[in-house]
C-alpha cells in the first residue's frame, strides 16, 4: 500500500483551443486552473508521456490547492472546457451493468443469452469530435428517439495486447463521467443488421474534469467507483443508481476484454455502459430503461424521449456533497445546415 505522499491525486481538464484543447491542472474545489504548456500542452501529450510528466502535474495541483501564486492562474469555467480529451484515438463503450442490457433487450422483445453475464458487450464509438460538457446536443430530428445515457469512463495509457485484468488496473490513468447520447429508433434497425451501431450513436459528451483514481480515495475500489451517479432530466432527478452495485464487469476486466486481440494506445477511453441497479427505487440513467420498466409494470411506456429544448444534467458528489468531476449540463437543439 502506498503512503499518502505517494498517491497521485489530480484533476485535469482541457480548455477549448484548436482541435486538441489546452491542458489545464484544476484545483480540488474546481475554482482555479492553470495551463501547463511547459509540462504538457494537451491531455493527449500528458497521457503519452505520463511517467515523465505526472509528478510535475501533481506538484502544480498541490500548489494550486495550497493557494500558491502561480503564473497564469484563471478562474475555472466548465463552459469554456472541451471534453478532457476533445478527440480520442479510440472510444470503446462496454456493458458492465448487465441489468441495463437485459431490460433494453426486453424492450425490443429479445431474450438475452447467458453469455452476456460472462463476456461483456462492447461497441466502438465515434471519437473524432466529442461534445463539450456544457455544449448543446445538436441533433437532426426528434423522431429518432433522443436519449441520454449516464455512465462513467476511464482513460488508459498504452495497454499491451492480451493484458490480464490484474495488470490492466495499472493502466487506468484518469476517470470521468459520460453522456453517451443515443438515438433509440435508429438503434433497433441497426442492431437488426447484425453489424453494430453507427447512426444511432452520435457524438458523446464527457465531464469537464477527469480525475486520477487516487483522487477518489476509498470511493475507488476493485476497479469500480463506489458512489451514486446522479441524473436530472428537465431539472428533476431522474436516477441515482450506485456505480459499485450490480457492476458485473469492472474496468480492468473491460480493458482486458478490449485488448484481447489488439494494443490500446494512450488516450483510449473505456466506458462502463449505462449505470443501472436492480433496485428500481434508485431510478434509471437513461430514458429507454425507464420506458421499459413502465411497460413491464403497466403495459405502456409513458415517459417520452427527449425533445428540442429538453435538458439533462449528470453529476457525481463526494461524501461532503461536492461535485467531483463537474457536471455535464446539456440542452437538446436542432441541427440547422
Amino acid at each position: 500500500m502506498r503512503g499518502d505522499k505517494e498517491k497521485e491525486k489530480m484533476k485535469l481538464a482541457s480548455l477549448k483551443h484548436d482541435r486538441d484543447g489546452k491542458l489545464l491542472v484544476v484545483s480540488h474545489d474546481m475554482k482555479k486552473a492553470v495551463a501547463v504548456p511547459g509540462i504538457a500542452a494537451t491531455m493527449q501529450h500528458a497521457l503519452e508521456h505520463w511517467d515523465a510528466v505526472s509528478h510535475h502535474l501533481k506538484l502544480i495541483y498541490d500548489d494550486l490547492n495550497k493557494g500558491e501564486q502561480l503564473d497564469g492562474i484563471i478562474a475555472f469555467d466548465p463552459a469554456a472546457c472541451a471534453s478532457p480529451l476533445p478527440r480520442a484515438y479510440q472510444w470503446l463503450d462496454g456493458s458492465a451493468y448487465v441489468n441495463h442490457v437485459e431490460l433494453v433487450r426486453k424492450s425490443r422483445g429479445v431474450d438475452m443469452p447467458e453469455s452476456f453475464w460472462t463476456d461483456p458487450l462492447m461497441y466502438q464509438g465515434a471519437s473524432d469530435n466529442f461534445i463539450g460538457p456544457r455544449d448543446d446536443m445538436v441533433l437532426p430530428s426528434e423522431k429518432d428517439g433522443i436519449d441520454f445515457e449516464a455512465e462513467v469512463a476511464v482513460i488508459t495509457d498504452d495497454v499491451p495486447m492480451g493484458v490480464t485484468p490484474e495488470a490492466a488496473a495499472q493502466h487506468i490513468k484518469l476517470i470521468m463521467l459520460v453522456n453517451d447520447v443515443s438515438l433509440r429508433y435508429l438503434a433497433m434497425p441497426e442492431i437488426a443488421k447484425g453489424f453494430g451501431f453507427l447512426q444511432a450513436k452520435p457524438a458523446t459528451a464527457f465531464s469537464p474534469v477527469a480525475v486520477t483514481p487516487d483522487t477518489l480515495g476509498d470511493a475507488w475500489q476493485d476497479g469500480k467507483i463506489l458512489l451514486p451517479l446522479l441524473s436530472y432530466y428537465n431539472g428533476k432527478e431522474f436516477g441515482h443508481p450506485h456505480c459499485g452495485t450490480d457492476m458485473i464487469f469492472n474496468f480492468p476486466k473491460l480493458i482486458a476484454h478490449a485488448a484481447r486481440t489488439r494494443f490500446l494506445c494512450a488516450g483510449t477511453i473505456i466506458g462502463s455502459g449505462t449505470v443501472s441497479n436492480k433496485d428500481r427505487s434508485v431510478g434509471s440513467s437513461c430514458i429507454v430503461e425507464k420506458r421499459t420498466l413502465e411497460k413491464l409494470e403497466t403495459g405502456e411506456s409513458t415517459t417520452p424521449f427527449m425533445k428540442f429544448g429538453d435538458t439533462v444534467k449528470i453529476d457525481m458528489l463526494d461524501k461532503n456533497g461536492a461535485s467531483i468531476f463537474g457536471s455535464i449540463e446539456q440542452k437538446v437543439t436542432q441541427y440547422k445546415p
